[in-house]
């Protein structure tokens, strides 16, 4: 290569360089448009509004949640994955739709190459909700009275395919019991129903679940986690309560479209990471159940592979399609 060519090569690779690392410098410098896609008042909704909050002090501009559910969270994905890949437009997931939805059904998107994972952000205990009309108050008395009854009870989930689907689904597997299944665009739109007894049982998230806990309209059953919750401290895990095959905890991690430029892809992990260490943020995450994660994007990826394996042996015996 002639000496011109090569000053024009290096000079046009440092130009790249100082010009990416520019971008990343001023970043962000207009409000930032977080993508939930799912409704208001769930589990992600939830940790992506604590997140945004922070992230927002930090940076001197807004983070604006905008939900945009429906399809399992797939509409809103979606919309994130067909977005300009600038740091401007961000999406708060969860394992339903990343992790479960690519083994269920033809996507719009791919959960791998359409998206630039950023970091992991919370898991979340799952935890089995009962209807308070029901006259059950431990699994061994749910799973009696469910098989005193085949094919008459309901369960409640966020949609077909999503993590709350799927955890009834293995439970039905595990304890040998026919419910019928009763979708929603989120699990806060159950709720009512769960209240009056119009579904006997529901998997929620511990985030969205605590305040029906609360006033009292679902009794917690067990936590699906590897623990006991300090928010429940006198309700056993599955595992405890006699189905040691769960602990299938529910992650949210933040993405961006793919194409994201490692500098700004770098900056945003590190700007959630530091707010992930904050004690205040981790206040207001066990507030709803939810511990914070973080570590490195590459780390973050491997997780998503791990579920997705995990979940499609369920699907496939549990033969769950969706129509």
């Amino acid at each position: 290569m002639k000496p011109l060519r090569v000053f024009n090569f290096v000079a046009a690779l440092v130009l790249a360089f100082g010009t990416f690392t520019a971008v990343a410098q001023t970043y962000p410098n207009k409000t930032v448009k977080m993508l939930v896609p799912f409704p208001p008042a769930g589990a992600t909704d939830a940790v992506a509004r604590f997140v945004a909050l922070k992230l927002a002090e930090r940076w001197g501009h807004s983070v604006v949640v905008e939900n945009r559910p429906g399809a399992g969270g797939s509409i809103g994905s979606d919309l994130a994955a067909k977005s300009a890949p600038d740091g401007y437009t961000l999406l708060m997931a969860t394992t339903s739709t990343h992790s479960i939805g690519p083994t269920l059904s033809k996507l719009p998107y791919d959960p791998i190459k359409d998206f630039t994972p950023i970091i992991h952000v919370a898991d979340v205990p799952n935890v089995l909700l009962v209807s308070p009309t029901l006259p059950v108050k431990t699994l061994k008395e749910l799973v009696a009275y469910a098989k005193a009854r085949p094919g008459q009870l309901n369960y409640g989930s966020s949609g077909p395919g999503t993590i709350v689907h799927l955890n009834a689904e293995l439970f039905k597997l595990i304890a040998g019991v026919d419910l019928q299944h009763v979708p929603y665009k989120g699990t806060a739109l159950a709720i009512p129903d769960l209240a009056n007894g119009q579904i006997a049982m529901l998997f929620d998230s511990l985030a969205s679940a605590m305040p029906h806990i609360k006033s009292n309209r679902g009794r917690p059953i067990a936590v699906n986690a590897s623990k006991r919750s300090a928010l429940l401290p006198e309700i056993p895990t599955l595992a405890e309560a006699g189905m040691p095959e769960f602990n299938t905890n529910t992650w949210f991690g933040l993405f961006a479209p793919a194409g994201l430029s490692k500098d700004l892809t770098a900056k945003i992990h590190d700007d959630v990471a530091a707010a992930l260490q904050s004690p205040d943020l981790r206040e207001r995450f066990a507030s709803v159940g939810a511990e914070a994660v973080g570590g490195t994007s590459e780390q973050f990826t491997a997780r998503i592979l791990s579920d997705t394996n995990r979940w499609a042996q369920v699907i496939r015996t549990a033969k769950v399609k969706i129509e």
